[in-house]
């Protein structure tokens, strides 16, 4: 502690024990206090973890062809459905043009046998025409039919082989490898890039032993967000089962909700895992002044005295209250707006002087 702040607490604590040999003077009725009291509150256990992403993939060539467009670089941003490779699909489109021509012809075949079909139904209906020529009409009919269906498969497939020629971001995220170059040939099954997510993301952590129990029974945490002010949530807490033989700690995934949120694979975040319930004692944060070293609170006493407390205070509670450690007992009143209190305190003070 610095000379100033071991000066500090000596002119409170001096101020403090000339305040008690005074007489008592009321707290003006404007000056609104709580009490510190204990509330059941989670018990947690905070370890570093580190981000990484859920979906890592490298993309392969589905067709053959010479590579002519690479719009992204290695660690550029790609939106979902961004085309990322472009092949030469020369090849595959002359065979998607006749696929389609082939898929016509089939149409029409198809058209014609439906009208003979017709024409020689009526005519059968007359007897005017055979039972094996309407028969035979028929059979032309279904082939026609066939024929259509097997010319739309092929259009499906050659259309499906000139899509492979532009390949596309399965997801959105950061391209970390180029494999091929403008100019190379890809085969089928050729590596092309290999990109990650951004959008999912979770914290791998290593527990200790011996907290793995209390993690495993409550699976609950919360991962701080960059700049420390805000926590994510999550219940999607996947514990190992096995130990790691060397650090003798089980590895945990927490999974984060979908989106970015400011964090990025590779970095350090810190994770604070339920362990279990325990009693604490809880003010509001708004009541608690720092000044410069110390930390504190106006206490009023049931006389109307007020006292500067110096306080050590712990972690955020949920309801914007704070953690007390000590310094603090259950039941004392808290000055809610420490302004306001630090100048009654002074008021009270000036008017037992000039008393």
């Amino acid at each position: 502690m610095s000379f100033f702040s071991l000066t500090l607490n000596a002119a409170i604590t001096g101020l403090v024990l000339q305040l008690a040999s005074l007489p008592s003077i009321a707290a003006p009725a404007t000056l609104k206090t709580t009490q510190a009291g204990y509330q059941l509150m989670p018990d947690e256990q905070r370890f570093d973890g580190l981000v990484e992403a859920v979906y890592q993939s490298t993309i392969s060539a589905q067709t053959a062809g010479e590579i002519i467009e690479l719009p992204f670089d290695v660690n550029d941003y790609v939106p979902k459905g961004a085309l990322i490779v472009r092949l030469d699909d020369k090849r595959q489109k002359a065979q998607l043009d006749q696929a389609i021509a082939s898929e016509a012809r089939a149409r029409a075949q198809l058209a014609d046998a439906e009208s003979d079909y017709r024409r020689k139904q009526q005519l059968f209906k007359k007897k005017v025409l055979g039972k094996a020529t309407l028969d035979k009409a028929e059979t032309a009919l279904k082939s026609a039919r066939a024929g259509l269906e097997l010319a739309q498969a092929k259009l499906d497939q050659a259309r499906e082989q000139w899509e492979y020629t532009r390949v596309r971001a399965p997801f959105a995220g950061v391209m970390i490898e180029r494999l091929v170059e403008i100019g190379e040939h890809a085969r089928t099954g050729t590596p092309l890039a290999t990109g990650l997510s951004l959008e999912k993301l979770r914290v791998q952590v290593a527990i200790p032993a011996h907290y793995a129990g209390h993690i495993r029974e409550n699976l609950q945490a919360r991962v701080q967000k960059p700049g420390g002010q805000e926590w994510l949530e999550s219940t999607d807490i996947t514990l190992f089962p096995f130990a790691d033989p060397h650090s003798h700690t089980f590895t945990a995934r927490v999974q984060l909700p979908e989106g970015q949120h400011g964090m990025y694979p590779g970095v350090l975040a810190k994770v604070a895992f339920l362990v279990g319930r325990q009693q604490a004692l809880l003010i509001p944060d708004s009541a608690i002044i720092h000044r410069s070293e110390v930390t504190g609170v106006y206490v009023v006493a049931d006389s109307g005295r007020i006292y500067f407390r110096q306080l050590r205070i712990g972690r955020p509670a949920a309801g914007n209250m704070r953690v007390v450690l000590a310094g603090l007992e259950e039941g004392e009143a808290v000055a809610l707006d420490p302004v306001a209190a630090g100048i009654a305190l002074k008021q009270q003070v000036n008017t037992v002087s000039h008393e």
